[in-house]
């Protein structure tokens, strides 16, 4: 009853957090945030490798297929935090910031005789930001003010957060497959703000905010291939189906008079305004006597057909209407690798995982008509057996991971962040006999 009300506990407080923002990204104005990974604590310490790794005491969301995997005697429940330290870098300028988040909980237990399921409560995009900038008006047309100048004010905040329910299915020796459907909400807040320090000039903010109430299916298989004794590999694939989210972007220009406070709004919408990517990848993963394991990932999102609400104002008139030509299809390619003497060694180092990954992604946003910031990342981590006289099935995952991205002109950002999982593996489905 105590576990139950603890894992009860940390749900709840993964829940209040998905009302915080797990970013401090100027880039996460654009689209529908920044992207989360949806890699849980043992995964991170190989920078997010998945889709070929079907672990028995660990939750693999990324590809269904492995909840097949799971010991059929434990009851896995994983929750994860991270803490964030961003440097942020434009024309010689640099500035921190720091940002803790509780980032998900997840669970697995087998059903059935090589029927696994899962379910959870994970991030799919964040939003945070708040920035301005102050310039000097060069040709101002008014008397009152010789050296005035003007203030740009950026804000957001909110994100996407996904709550799933999945199983996975092993018809026979070697091949699985699964599937998750989740619920998917959460609401985009942006706002820009203009102001000018002549009095007799207007404010004009702009208020973007959309809420989304949605779905989201995936798909996943895998197939191993016994090579010898002592050598197997494992193809895996995945699959996110694209779709209209049916959300209303809604678009408010407010005119400020800064000497009456009197404002005058006028509202904009766009309906069925958001829309996800289709998502494949594919993963190989090589074990080495279930000691040494080594994979590659290729992950495919098809952002570049998709649309995205833009206001625009030509000849004398605003609107605000779904415009292409604001993404590219974003590729990811990534190298990991798990290291284990033994988990029935007596040793306690022995017992230890030791992990490392790297990862390249091409740029998906464009910005201002030029392809965004390209992404690169590292990523060591360990995985610490939990030993005790009442458990010695669970592990607390720890890691560290570099991420870098940057475009020429525009915020370079290095961040660094440790992720933290404890992979709570309770023995709790076994039958004892007295005799």
């Amino acid at each position: 009853m105590k576990k139950i009300i603890a894992a009860a506990f940390l749900a709840g407080l993964a829940l209040q957090a998905s009302a915080q923002s797990g970013t401090n990204s100027p880039y996460s104005q654009y689209g529908l945030g920044a992207l989360a990974s949806q890699a849980t604590s043992f995964n991170r310490g190989m920078n997010g490798l998945a889709y070929g790794f079907h672990e028995r005491n660990q939750v693999n969301y990324m590809n269904p297929a492995s909840y097949a995997s799971v010991d059929s005697l434990s009851f896995i429940f994983d929750a994860g935090v991270s803490l964030l330290l961003t440097n942020f870098e434009e024309n010689g300028n640099k500035v921190n910031a720091k940002n803790a988040d509780i980032e998900y909980v997840v669970a697995s237990f087998r059903a059935f005789k090589h029927v696994g399921v899962s379910f959870g409560l994970l991030p799919y995009t964040n939003v945070g930001y708040n920035f301005s900038n102050t310039q000097n008006v060069n040709a101002f047309p008014s008397t009152s003010s010789v050296n005035a100048t003007y203030s740009n004010t950026y804000s957001g905040n909110g994100g996407l957060h996904l709550v799933y329910l999945g199983a996975g299915w092993e018809p026979f020796k070697g091949f699985s497959f699964g599937a998750n459907v989740g619920y998917l909400w959460g609401t985009l807040n942006r706002n820009s703000t203009n102001t000018y320090s002549d009095s007799y000039v207007n404010t004009l903010s702009k208020n973007y905010s959309t809420q989304v109430k949605s779905y989201k299916i995936d798909f996943g298989a895998q197939y191993t291939y016994t090579v010898d004794k002592k050598n197997a590999l494992t193809l895996g694939m995945a699959y996110s189906l694209g779709h209209k989210l049916n959300a209303t972007a809604d678009c408010d220009l407010i005119s400020t008079n800064s000497q009456t406070s009197i404002s005058d709004t006028t509202h904009y919408a766009v309906s069925n305004a958001l829309e996800f990517p289709h998502t494949f990848g594919v993963g190989l993963m090589w074990n080495h006597n279930n000691r040494l394991k080594f994979g590659v990932d290729y992950q495919l999102q098809k952002w570049a057909s998709l649309k995205y609400p833009q206001i625009t104002t030509g000849s004398g008139t605003t609107s605000y209407s779904l415009v292409d030509g604001q993404f590219n299809d974003r590729h990811k390619l990534t190298l990991g690798g798990d290291y284990c003497k033994g988990e029935r060694y007596r040793g306690f180092f022995s017992r230890m995982h030791y992990r490392a990954g790297f990862s390249y992604a091409s740029p998906y946003l464009k910005i201002n008509g030029a392809d965004g910031p390209r992404e690169l990342s590292a990523s060591l981590g360990v995985g610490i057996p939990i030993m005790n006289s009442y458990n010695n099935r669970s592990m607390l995952n720890v890691s560290a991971e570099w991420v870098n991205q940057s475009v020429t002109g525009l915020v370079k950002e290095n961040t660094f962040r440790v992720n933290v999982g404890f992979t709570f593996n309770e023995r709790w489905f076994a039958k004892f006999k007295v005799e």
